[in-house]
């Protein structure tokens, strides 16, 4: 199944880097535009673009003229990022047609988790992303766990480790690995934050934790007995 692809659009290389990297780690493909001309460029230089996350504040064309550019000939989901807490602001955006409006600063996770809420609003027949391996089920899109058809809870840490371990079926992952990929701009601690969260997932995967193989020295391999 292709990856649903997104345009984010940022002056700020940081800011486009963060958000990126956390679509990226969503499954999503992601594509960049550091000022608006280019940001029409590319727009329209990809007709699969499913969703537009755009600056307000940028050189050569603003969000909003860019944001009305693409309301001229698409629908496609927008949300704005603005540094500014301005009533007046959110309401432009909102009549220009946008589908929701964030201010900075702002948590990479909310974004992410808006972005997905507008996704599936937008795109209702849009399909559950459920992944499957030896009788655990992942629904990715409901933030769900079933271990051989029941329910499990999982903290949201929980089930972003047990996701990256799906993504990598086999794979001898280090720690510093996993940190980077799991943890992220979030991570403050060390490597012993792995090995805590492994033990809980691993118990609350019951008989399933087995797949969970330590590798001495080094980090972790999810691998699903035959």
């Amino acid at each position: 199944m292709e990856k649903i692809k997104i345009l984010v659009v940022d002056d700020e290389s940081r800011m486009r880097k963060l958000v990126r990297d956390f679509l990226v780690h969503q499954d999503f493909q992601v594509l960049e535009a550091g000022d608006g001309e280019e940001a029409i460029e590319v727009f329209f230089a990809n007709k699969d673009i499913s969703l537009v996350i755009l600056d307000v504040m940028m050189p050569k064309l603003d969000g909003w003229e860019v944001c009305r550019e693409i309301r001229q000939y698409s629908k496609v989901p927008i949300i704005m990022l603005t540094a500014k807490a301005d009533e007046r602001d959110e309401l432009t955006g909102f009549e220009l047609g946008i589908d929701e409006y964030i201010t900075k600063p702002f948590s990479p996770k909310i974004l992410v988790a808006r972005v997905e809420a507008v996704l599936r609003r937008t795109n209702p027949a849009q399909e559950s992303k459920v992944l499957q391996a030896g009788g655990i089920e992942m629904d990715v899109n409901a933030h769900m766990v079933k271990i051989d058809g029941e329910p499990v809870e999982l903290s949201f840490k929980e089930f972003e480790l047990l996701h990256y371990f799906f993504l990598n079926q086999g794979v001898a992952l280090s720690r510093e690995k996993i940190l980077n990929n799991v943890w992220n701009y979030d991570y403050f601690g060390d490597a012993r934050t792995i090995d805590t969260h492994v033990k809980k997932l691993r118990s609350k995967l019951k008989d399933k934790g087995e797949y969970i193989k330590t590798i001495w020295g080094m980090g972790y391999k999810f691998e699903v007995s035959k």
